[in-house]
This record gives C-alpha cells, sequence and structure tokens, in this order.
C-alpha cells in the first residue's frame, strides 16, 4: 500500500524545518509526499474557487505549482529554496510530490486534509511561541496532534 506523507506548509522557516526533516526521516522511495497549503479564506462571488474552499484544491503536481501562474492561481507563494529543495529530492527518490490547498482555518483544515487524502503521516512546524501568545492565539500544532487521524511529528524550529 502506498504511504501517503503529509506536510502542513506555509512556506515559513518553521514549515521550510519540518519539510526537511521529513524528507530526511520520514519519505522512503514509492511515498506519495502531500504538502497541505492552508491560505485564509476567500471573498470570491463564485467559479471555481467558490467550490475550491468547501472542498480543497485538486492535487497540484510539483510541476504545476512551480510555475509562477499556475502557483498564483491558487494564492501560493512557494520560494525558490523549497521548490529546489522539492525538485531535487524528486529526482533522488522516487516519490511523487502533490500539493493540495484549502482556504480558512487552518487548525481544522489540516485535520479535514489528513481525513480526506487520507494521510499516513503529517509533520507540522512549530513556530515555539511562548506560553502567552501561544494561549491567547492557541497552537495550530497542539490542535492538530490532538484531533488528526494519523501520526503527527511536530518539528520545532530552533532558531532564534
Amino acid at each position: 500500500m502506498e504511504r501517503r506523507v503529509g506536510v502542513a506548509i506555509d512556506f515559513s522557516r518553521c514549515s521550510k524545518t519540518a519539510l526537511k526533516w521529513g524528507l530526511e526521516n520520514l519519505v522512503r522511495d514509492g511515498d506519495h509526499l502531500i504538502l497541505i497549503n492552508v491560505q485564509p479564506s476567500l471573498r470570491y462571488e463564485g467559479g471555481e474557487m467558490q467550490l475550491w474552499e468547501a472542498t480543497g484544491s485538486p492535487f497540484i503536481p510539483l510541476g504545476d505549482f512551480s510555475d509562477p501562474a499556475i502557483a498564483k492561481k491558487y494564492g501560493v507563494k512557494p520560494d525558490a529554496e523549497t521548490l529546489d529543495l522539492l525538485n531535487c529530492v524528486a529526482r533522488q527518490k522516487e516519490i511523487t510530490i502533490l500539493m493540495n490547498v484549502y482556504w480558512g482555518d487552518p487548525r481544522e483544515k489540516i485535520c479535514e486534509a489528513v481525513e480526506k487524502i487520507p494521510l499516513s503521516y503529517l509533520i507540522i512546524g512549530n513556530r515555539g511561541l511562548g506560553k502567552i501568545k501561544r494561549a491567547i492565539i492557541g497552537s495550530v500544532s497542539s490542535y492538530v496532534v490532538n484531533h488528526a487521524l494519523c501520526p503527527v511529528t511536530v518539528v520545532k524550529d530552533h532558531h532564534p
């Protein structure tokens, strides 16, 4: 059975740290690497974007979300470092890399993606918020660990 390894990614430093950890420690030949990206809610009047807000985007292959015009269509802004890393790994390992974009609350949408896809594992970064900030705004990683229907690895970003 194929493994579907998910990485929650917003292209921040901590999500890239989680991606690198997953590529080095968990992803194996034959796996599907699914990048889960959550954007703020959309404010469109109609069309396909309104449908995607409810269901999430279709799977977007690496070659497509590497194209700036296609990435912009989904509201995704992958950086060159992440794209280089993914393209390099795709050549070195026999893995399929796809992105799935959701819109809304990251906590809920990441858990929804875990169930909908479904994922075998999920890797998520942790910004290392202090206790006060975490209490006020909540921790996406804490929520996902407690609600996702698959094993979750939280990778802490150790940079100040």
